[in-house]
């Protein structure tokens, strides 16, 4: 028997149109984004649609954004294939919420308002101390510790073998960027985000956030929750909101997570949500494992097959 572990996208896979086809063929897909539109009392179907690119990849609007479009793959999926249940969830960074929802610890509702929440202290966060993020490729993991230990910058993501990104003040990440390409590294990219997400200058948004998260409803996951910050399960309440705080100022540790699943048997791994970043990813940290994404109506109904 083939073990599955069903995985979501974090920021930075949203694009204008996604979802759309979903959306127009698939009656779940519709109602999920209906539901969304509802809760945050504007058109997020239509910003998803049609934009403008600028407020869909806004943090504020982003995050819910790829998060409904994620559980409206996951219910399309749910109806085509009911006996299709994964063996565990995970999710990279925000794609925790919708790995959460899959395991029915947390209702969608509440995860779309708490990740526009999110969303909302991480922008300001990032007005108040703007921040910088870099891509680091073909460089190896200790190389990039030691020049986080002499910038003071953090790993962000660990994202797959010599894939890494760097996070932190602005002036400091040039400067590991620098010592980074001076040092050996293929590329180091600095990205397109004034928010220094996964550091030590998310902690005053991680304070806030963390009176939205003790004040959501939540349950023990129905299937294991691999966490971001130590790559273990997830298995009650207390441990998903000092995941959910934590997660703010923490490294995402991608490689260990997939390590980790990869360990129990899962030989299949479904990304579901808008592009196909994950599977990528995962098929950089072991080649061995099947990985497909699925966000449209085409990759839908090549997998329904």
């Amino acid at each position: 028997m083939t073990l599955t572990a069903f995985v979501f996208p974090g920021q930075g896979s949203q694009y204008v149109g996604m979802a759309q086809d979903l959306v127009a063929t698939y009656p779940p897909a519709r109602a999920t984004f209906e539901q969304a539109d509802a809760t945050l009392g504007f058109a997020l179907s239509a910003l998803c649609s049609h934009g403008p690119e600028s407020e869909l990849t806004d943090t504020l609007n982003a995050q819910p954004a790829i998060l409904t479009h994620s559980i409206a793959g996951l219910r399309v999926l749910q109806t085509l294939q009911p006996a299709q249940v994964p063996a565990l969830v995970a999710g990279h960074s925000l794609g925790e919420y919708s790995a959460l929802v899959a395991a029915e610890a947390l209702d969608f509702i509440d995860a779309l308002k708490l990740v526009r929440e999110r969303g909302r202290v991480m922008k300001r966060a990032g007005e108040q101390t703007p921040g910088a993020m870099a891509a680091i490729l073909g460089m190896e993991t200790a190389a990039l510790e030691s020049i986080c230990a002499e910038t003071g910058v953090q790993i962000a993501n660990y994202n797959a073998p010599g894939q890494i990104v760097l996070s932190g003040e602005k002036e400091a990440l040039q400067r590991a960027v620098e010592l980074a390409k001076a040092r050996g590294a293929k590329r180091a990219i600095v990205l397109a985000v004034s928010i220094a997400s996964h550091s030590r200058l998310m902690q005053e948004a991680a304070r806030e956030f963390a009176q939205a998260v003790n004040a959501t409803p939540l349950r023990a996951p129905k299937i294991p929750v691999v966490s971001n910050v130590t790559a273990q399960p997830l298995t009650s309440v207390d441990e998903i909101r000092h995941e959910l705080v934590t997660q703010l100022t923490h490294s995402v540790q991608w490689i260990k997570s997939i390590e980790y699943i990869i360990a129990q048997g899962v030989t299949q791994f479904i990304e579901i949500g808008p592009k196909d970043v994950l599977a990528g990813l995962i098929r950089r940290i072991n080649s061995s494992v099947h990985a497909i994404s699925i966000g449209d109506v085409a990759s839908v109904q090549a997998f329904a097959k």
